[in-house]
């Protein structure tokens, strides 16, 4: 079978979704200095879940039935949503969000050794490989040395965000599963199971009615949950039924673009050297997975040649 393949339509619905989910660092930037991470996560997942819901009913559908498919939902929501995102809003109480999203990026390089053991049709090839291996590298640059002498703060952050990548890599291929329901069915259906997963846990660890956050924090929250959670899970789902889990995850190799401007040039961040050298090795490895910038270079080379 051949491997998922990425047409013009599928790239313009990439790039919306990484500047949505690059916006997403800086709003939950915003929404930290009102409220607590826990809560900012189930305002996230629980306001999307409810405009999903409304929306998918308001246009004549229904949410899906069956405790099989509620079942696989509560994971989706679990990989997807209700670890991952607390890990990076975690993160980012100890780090930028330019240097979270750059960290988030390494997702595609967990994406393909997953697939590679999970899947059929998504194979680990040797110029993969090397992708993966260039792009951990950059991992290590960004953790630099720290991380050998003692895990502080800093460094388990990022080790937080890397294991949010992970975690996404494990939903992109357990996503595949999803192709029998809509994109709207899927993204509400996995939300409520996330909101399920973190509302308790928010009640009893934050307490977030003792909470009295600025309108700030809470716009920062709404746009979370309907720009970069809502509108972004349709996009979401839609790409991965036409193009494959490893092909959706290279929306990572966008989203720090977006997300260090944002943070630069409106929270006035400052990333050192390391984020930047850091960077442009996971995005070398990434260009390795994907394949098609060597593949167009040669394709020159070789005309040039000619």
């Amino acid at each position: 079978m051949p491997s998922p393949v990425m047409g013009p339509r599928e790239w313009v619905l990439l790039v919306t979704l990484s500047v949505l989910w690059g916006g997403s660092f800086f709003f939950a930037e915003l929404a930290l200095v009102d409220l607590p991470p826990l809560t900012v996560v189930v305002g996230r997942v629980a306001v999307a879940a409810l405009a999903l819901t409304i929306g998918i009913y308001a246009t004549g559908g229904r949410l899906p039935g069956g405790v099989g498919l509620w079942a696989a939902f509560l994971v989706m929501g679990a990989l997807n949503n209700a670890v991952p995102f607390s890990l990076i809003v975690w993160g980012q109480v100890h780090i930028d969000s330019g240097l979270a999203a750059i960290l988030n990026a390494t997702t595609p390089l967990f994406t393909v050794l997953l697939a590679h053991v999970l899947t059929a049709d998504e194979r680990l090839t040797p110029a993969r490989l090397a992708g993966v291996l260039i792009g951990l590298a950059g991992v290590a640059v960004l953790i630099g040395p720290d991380a050998l002498q003692g895990l502080g703060a800093q460094a388990l952050a990022q080790l937080a965000v890397v294991a949010a990548a992970v975690s996404y890599a494990c939903a992109g291929i357990y996503g595949r599963r999803f192709k029998t329901v809509t994109p709207a069915q899927a993204s509400a259906g996995m939300l409520i199971g996330a909101t399920i997963w973190m509302l308790p846990l928010a009640l009893v660890v934050e307490q977030p009615w003792t909470l009295t956050p600025g309108p700030l924090g809470l716009a920062a929250v709404a746009a979370m949950a309907l720009l970069c959670t809502a509108l972004a899970y349709l996009l979401y789902f839609k790409i991965l039924a036409a193009a494959g889990a490893t092909n959706l995850l290279l929306v990572t190799f966008l989203i720090p673009v977006s997300a260090l401007l944002l943070g630069v040039f409106i929270l006035g961040e400052d990333p050192s050297w390391t984020a930047y050298a850091g960077m442009a090795l996971i995005f070398a490895g990434l260009a390795a997975i994907d394949g098609r910038l060597w593949r167009r270079l040669r394709q020159w080379g070789v005309r040039a040649a000619a």
